[in-house]
C-alpha cells in the first residue's frame, strides 16, 4: 500500500498560503513539520506549495504521494532516548517551474499567498547575469523569485496588502538581506521600474533567519525495517532530530501571522539575531571542532561516544561550560539551557556523527568557531583558556596525519596540507623543532587573518601541550588540563 490521500484517512485540505523553494529533507523536516503543527494546534489553516529550485528533484514523487510523507523524529529528551513518527499533511502540491512555468507564475495570482520560504543551499542565493525576465524559467532562485514578485506586483497593481513575508533558511549570514539585495539587482537589470522597487522595499518583508535541526534524511540503511513498521510504502520518509530552533530577525507582526508560540514551537522572532548566531556557532559548532583532534587522537570515532566517554566527555563539558559560555552575552540561564540541549543532541543514539566527517577544513573552522571564544576569554579573564589551547595543540598534532600506526585522511585546502607536510617532515624531534612548528602555524596569517604568536603566552602554552602529546600521547596528556 502506497502513502497517498486515498490510503491516509485523516487527510485534510488547507488553504494554500506558503510558497516554498526547495523540496529537500531539511525543509520537510523543519518548516513543513512546523506548519503541520500550526495547522493542528493553532488553527493556521495553511498549506505549502513547493517549487522545485533545480531541474531535477523530488516534485513528481511528492505529487505521486499527494504531498504526504512520514517524518521520524528521534533523539534524547530529558535524558531519555525517544523515537516517534507522524505523517505530515501540510504540503498541497509541488511545481516544477522548468516544465510548467505558467503554473509557477499563477502562484502570484492567489490573494491568499502570504509567505515565501526557501532553502536552496548556500550557493542558491546568488546572482546570475544570464537570467532574463522573459525566459521560460530563470536558473537562479533570486531570479525566479524576482519574476514571481513582479507578476504579483502587476496582478494586484502594487497593492500594499499583497506583499510577502520572505524567510530564507539558507545557511549564510544575513541571508534575508542578501536575497533582497539580489532581487533589487534583477529589478534594475530588467528595468522593472521604480514603482516595483518601492513596492519591494515598502510592502515586502525580507527576514534574516537562523535554523537549527540535524536532519539525516532518508533512512537508506533501515528503510526495510521502517516500511515493515509503518505498514505502507513511502518513498519520502524523512528523519530528523527532536531538537529544533528557528530564529527569525524581523518585525513582531511576523509572530502574529505565524502562530509558532501557540503551537509550542521553539521559534524566536527577534530584532537582532546576531547573539543567537554567535551562540550557535560558539556552543554547537565550536565544541564539535575542538573535540575532533582530542577525541580522535584519544582513539574514539563518533561524537556520541566522545561525549559519553568518562575522560573526553569531561573535557567537552568543561570546554563548553567553563570556557565558552563565559565569553557570551546572552542571559547565563539561557546559555546553560542551550548547552544542556547541545549535550543531549551530541548524545543522540540514533545519529552516528563521525569525528572525521567534522574534521574537514578544521583549520578554518577553528578560526571561525573557536578562536573568538579563546580571544574573548583572554579579554574577560586575563588568562588563557586551557581546554581551547589544548585543542589547538591537538589540532597541530592531528595534522601530522598519524594516529599511532594509522594514517589520518586529512582533508583541507592544498596550502594548509602543504604547510603541515613540510613542517612535520622536517621536524627533528627537538623542543626547538616543536616550537618552530607552533610558531609557523600560529603565524600563518592566510588562515588566521592575523599572527596568533602576538597573543601573550599562547605560543609557549601550545608548544608545551604539543610536547606533552608528542612525548606522552593523548591519553596521558589530557589529564594535564582536567
Amino acid at each position: 500500500m502506497k502513502l497517498n490521500k486515498g490510503s491516509y484517512k485523516k487527510f485534510k485540505t488547507y488553504t494554500e498560503r506558503v510558497i516554498q523553494f526547495g523540496e529537500g529533507n531539511f525543509l520537510r523536516a523543519f518548516v513543513d513539520w512546523q506548519i503541520d503543527k500550526m495547522n493542528e494546534i493553532a488553527d493556521f489553516n495553511g498549506s505549502v506549495v513547493i517549487v522545485q529550485p533545480l531541474e531535477n528533484g523530488l516534485i513528481d514523487m511528492l505529487n505521486d504521494q499527494d504531498g504526504l510523507y512520514t517524518l521520524y523524529l528521534q533523539g534524547v529528551q530529558n535524558g531519555k532516548a525517544e523515537k516517534k513518527h507522524k505523517i505530515i499533511n501540510s504540503v498541497s502540491r509541488g511545481i516544477n517551474p522548468y516544465r510548467d512555468y505558467e503554473e509557477y507564475l499563477k502562484l502570484a495570482q492567489n490573494p491568499e499567498m502570504r509567505f515565501i520560504i526557501s532553502n536552496t543551499t548556500e550557493a542558491g542565493i546568488a546572482f546570475d547575469e544570464n537570467d532574463k525576465l522573459d525566459e521560460v524559467c530563470q536558473k537562479s532562485y533570486p531570479g525566479k523569485l524576482t519574476a514571481l514578485l513582479y507578476e504579483r506586483f502587476k496582478i494586484f497593481g502594487g497593492a500594499e496588502d499583497k506583499g510577502f513575508i520572505i524567510i530564507p533558511c539558507e545557511l549564510i549570514d544575513r541571508n534575508g538581506e542578501k536575497l533582497k539585495e539580489i532581487v533589487l539587482r534583477y529589478a534594475d537589470m530588467w528595468n522593472l521600474g521604480q514603482d516595483f522597487v518601492n513596492w519591494i522595499n515598502k510592502d515586502n518583508t525580507f527576514c534574516c533567519s537562523l535554523v537549527d535541526r540535524i536532519v539525516p534524511g532518508y533512512p537508506r540503511d533501515t528503510i526495510n525495517e521502517v516500511r515493515a513498521e509503518l505498514g505502507y510504502d513511502d518513498n519520502l520518509v524523512d528523519v530528523g532530530e527532536i531538537f529544533h530552533l528557528w530564529v527569525i530577525e524581523g518585525p513582531q507582526f511576523v509572530k502574529n501571522e505565524l502562530p509558532f508560540q501557540k503551537a509550542g514551537l521553539n521559534v524566536k522572532v527577534v530584532n537582532d539575531m546576531t547573539p543567537y548566531r554567535t551562540r550557535k556557532v560558539r556552543i554547537l559548532n565550536g565544541p564539535h571542532t575542538a573535540m575532533v583532534p582530542v577525541a580522535y587522537l584519544y582513539g574514539l570515532e563518533t561524537v556520541g561516544e566522545s561525549v559519553d566517554h568518562e575522560v573526553i566527555g569531561k573535557y567537552v563539558h568543561e570546554l563548553i561550560y567553563d570556557e565558552i559560555i563565559p565569553t557570551l552575552d546572552l542571559p547565563h540561564e539561557e546559555l546553560v539551557e542551550f548547552a544542556d540541549n547541545i549535550i543531549e543532541r551530541f548524545q543522540n543514539p540514533y545519529v552516528k556523527h563521525y569525528l572525521m566527517s567534522i574534521a574537514l577544513n578544521s583549520m578554518s573552522k577553528y578560526k571561525t568557531r573557536d578562536l573568538p571564544s579563546l580571544t574573548e576569554f583572554i579579554n574577560r579573564k586575563g588568562e588563557l583558556p586551557k581546554k581551547l589551547v589544548f585543542s589547538l595543540a591537538s589540532l597541530i598534532e592531528f595534522y601530522k596525519g598519524k594516529r599511532g600506526n594509522e594514517d589520518i585522511k586529512l582533508a583541507d585546502d592544498a596550502d594548509i596540507l602543504e604547510l603541515y607536510k613540510g613542517l612535520w617532515e622536517n621536524y627533528d624531534g627537538t623542543q626547538a623543532g616543536l616550537e618552530n612548528i607552533v610558531k609557523t602555524v600560529l603565524g600563518y596569517e592566510k588562515n588566521w587573518g592575523r599572527n596568533l604568536n602576538k597573543i601573550p603566552n599562547l605560543t609557549s602554552e601550545v608548544t608545551r601541550y604539543l610536547s606533552l602529546i608528542e612525548i606522552k600521547g593523548m591519553k596521558k596528556s589530557i589529564k594535564e588540563v582536567l
